[in-house]
């Protein structure tokens, strides 16, 4: 029986995540889900995200998963503590709690950030709609007490990178408008997160606006990719019971709710290879 680990995002940014994923724990099979027809989430309200996201997460269920990762920190702000506290002890109730489990991109990234920082003053970059959760900064506050925690919204990032200009002379406005209105916040901050899985593809242009990079002091520029990708090793791990449902063919499938032209063309950029997706209609 086919049960892969599903891999939700509302586009194409939770490609990234999965790349690193596989990277790392290339024996699974992965489904990937990205509901590019309803994209960006991150605008959206609290309650939509949550009953797209929940839809999507029942059809990667439905589709076999026994373990589905939210790629996205929108959809892990808003809706990923509504999923796990009241879905999911309803919708499969087992022996000793929920046999489906779903994890999101947050809280692997806030369990280590601040043993990167010097200063214990880090700077988040994500969404508008990440932000206003203020979900970073409850979860950072659980692990590292006496971090400080400076945000920036920067709501043209993931258009820029959806449309193909994450490379152009036109992004440099955009990014270093944005990391210059974060570091005046404090010019202490030395660790920045970039907390959209879209935002790895402006890294170039990021490390261009990031003072302290070269530096004696240097400022230290997270991605969550690899984070998350080793976190989810390390749960399997703890969850032999859980790995040991997982099927092992190497296989990756990749679902889009939109355009399978427009998703397969944009997921050689996220991705790194080629794909071949299917279409969804939820």
């Amino acid at each position: 029986m086919n049960q892969p680990i599903g891999v939700f995002d509302s586009g194409y940014g939770g490609l990234t995540v999965l790349r690193e994923i596989v990277h790392t724990l290339p024996q699974y099979d992965y489904l990937y889900l990205g509901d590019n027809a309803r994209t960006p989430y991150g605008t959206r309200s609290f309650d939509t995200v949550y009953q797209y996201t929940l839809e999507c997460v029942r059809h990667l269920f439905d589709r076999g998963c026994r373990l589905v990762i939210l790629a996205c920190n929108t959809a892990s702000a808003k809706a990923l503590r509504n999923i796990q506290q009241l879905d999911l002890p309803t919708m499969y109730p087992g022996l000793d709690g929920p046999d489906r489990r779903v994890l999101g991109v947050i809280r692997p990234t806030t369990e280590v950030i601040g043993t990167y920082s010097k200063t214990g003053q880090v700077g988040i970059l994500a969404t508008r709609g990440t932000v206003t959760s203020e979900s970073y900064r409850v979860e950072i506050e659980k692990f590292f007490p006496g971090l400080q925690v400076f945000q920036e919204a920067c709501p043209m990032w993931v258009p820029l990178v959806e449309n193909g200009e994450y490379a152009s002379a036109g992004a440099d406005y955009f990014v270093q408008q944005h990391i210059d209105r974060l570091v005046a916040q404090s010019p202490d901050i030395d660790t920045i997160l970039l907390a959209c899985t879209h935002y790895p593809l402006l890294l170039d242009k990021i490390r261009q606006y990031v003072p302290g990079l070269d530096g004696p002091d240097n400022t230290t520029i997270l991605t969550q990719g690899s984070i998350v990708a080793y976190s989810l090793a390390d749960y399997l791990i703890r969850h032999p019971e859980l790995e040991q449902q997982i099927s092992q063919h190497g296989r990756r499938t990749f679902l889009t709710t939109d355009s399978t032209e427009d998703f397969d063309r944009q997921a050689t950029v996220f991705y790194g290879e080629s794909v071949r997706s299917e279409h969804l209609a939820l």
